[in-house]
């Protein structure tokens, strides 16, 4: 953050500052922000505000991942030669 925007917050100012704080960081992380380690510190309202904020960023952005992060061709073959090697269902031991 500039210089100029580090201050001094409220945390009435901080709660109210934080969709543009969000908007504006680098990751979607405040908490990760040494800017805002004090108010974080001493507004412990503001502080959990953030965590939850974040958790819910955080789970949209896994949930819009695109498919490619999905298991390889080559694991499904593995899981398929397993249970094809295996016709009553047990363990393979």
């Amino acid at each position: 953050m500039a210089q100029s925007e580090e201050k001094r917050w409220t945390c009435e100012e901080f709660t109210k500052s934080l969709p543009d704080l969000f908007e504006r960081a680098d990751g979607g992380k405040l908490s990760a922000d040494p800017s805002f380690a004090e108010i974080l510190r001493d507004c412990p309202q503001a502080a959990e505000l953030v965590r939850d904020l974040e958790y819910i960023a955080e789970t949209a952005r896994m949930l819009l991942e695109p498919e490619g992060e999905a298991p390889s061709a080559d694991l499904w073959s593995k899981i398929e030669r397993e249970l094809g090697s295996n016709p009553d269902g047990g363990s393979a031991q």
